[in-house]
């Protein structure tokens, strides 16, 4: 069967690249606190694209998933009726926390944490989920992988700066879009909608997007791109298929994001038609 894949460059203009959470506790290396299989692999070829196109790429932004082990989304947060933490994966609804099945350790923490299981239900986000504690501030789980730091070092002594942009580090929601954190607080400007960003990538001609997890951060951050992009912007999104993989047992949000977004106008691409 012919091959009809078009092996275009797709590198009209301006390129800018965005890289969501390359970190090591999203690796399938050892020790990584939510590994993703094939993350690893996906890193390699990511960091030869931006050596391949380390003259063309405009612009690096690279978003940090960014956490400290007190967080609504960890086990320390919670306890049962029985004073016992969650287990990572649990799911808490806003009924469970209303009949008191799970509370907050610390008792003047009950409303708010009740507001907020009900915001993500109100604002049909996905139900707070309980992770092992992952991207902690200063630890290995939070750095880049190894291929990708180099390569953007690399970059950067061409006399340019990456744009890191760190997310989640709000204890009080979760935070998978680098655009916004999936119930904003009035009170934290890192939380709300992070127009700075949106601007840059709308001045780019090419978009390429890579990441992971392709279920989770790359699926919300790209969404929340399309949504706050002009229409006719949508067209500029790349994804880099073979550089961003899903979380086991949620492949089909990944496919689900691939085919909704593609319809909107997003293009995909494997890194290796991505030429100079």
């Amino acid at each position: 069967m012919t091959n009809t894949r078009h092996h275009h460059t797709l590198l009209d203009g301006r390129v800018e690249l965005l890289i969501i959470d390359p970190q090591n506790d999203f690796s399938d290396a050892p020790g990584a606190a939510l590994p993703v299989p094939g993350a690893c692999a996906d890193g390699e070829r990511l960091a030869a694209l931006i050596d391949r196109l380390r003259d063309r790429l405009e612009d690096i932004h690279v978003t940090l998933d960014t956490h400290q082990l007190v967080d609504i989304a960890h086990p320390i947060f919670w306890v049962d009726s029985e004073g016992n933490p969650p287990m990572p994966f649990t799911q808490i609804s806003r009924e469970a926390v209303a009949r008191g099945d799970w509370r907050p350790r610390n008792p003047a923490f009950g409303q708010r944490a009740l507001a907020y299981v009900q915001a993500l239900a109100d604002n049909g986000r996905y139900e707070l989920t309980i992770w092992p504690p992952h991207c902690l501030v200063g630890t290995w789980g939070h750095n880049v992988v190894a291929p990708v730091v180099e390569a953007l070092r690399r970059w950067e002594e061409g006399f340019a700066r990456v744009d890191y942009v760190t997310k989640g580090h709000n204890p009080w929601t979760e935070h998978y879009s680098a655009i916004q954190a999936d119930v904003p607080d009035p009170e934290d400007p890192t939380t709300q909608l992070n127009t700075r960003l949106i601007q840059a990538l709308e001045r780019a001609d090419t978009v390429l997007l890579s990441g992971q997890a392709l279920s989770h951060c790359v699926a919300n951050t790209v969404r929340d791109i399309a949504d706050n992009f002009g229409a006719a912007s949508i067209g500029k999104l790349v994804l880099l298929e073979d550089t961003s993989s899903p979380v086991p047992g949620f492949e089909a949000l990944g496919e689900q994001f691939l085919a909704d977004l593609t319809r909107r106008g997003m293009r995909t691409a494997r890194a290796a038609e991505m030429l100079a």
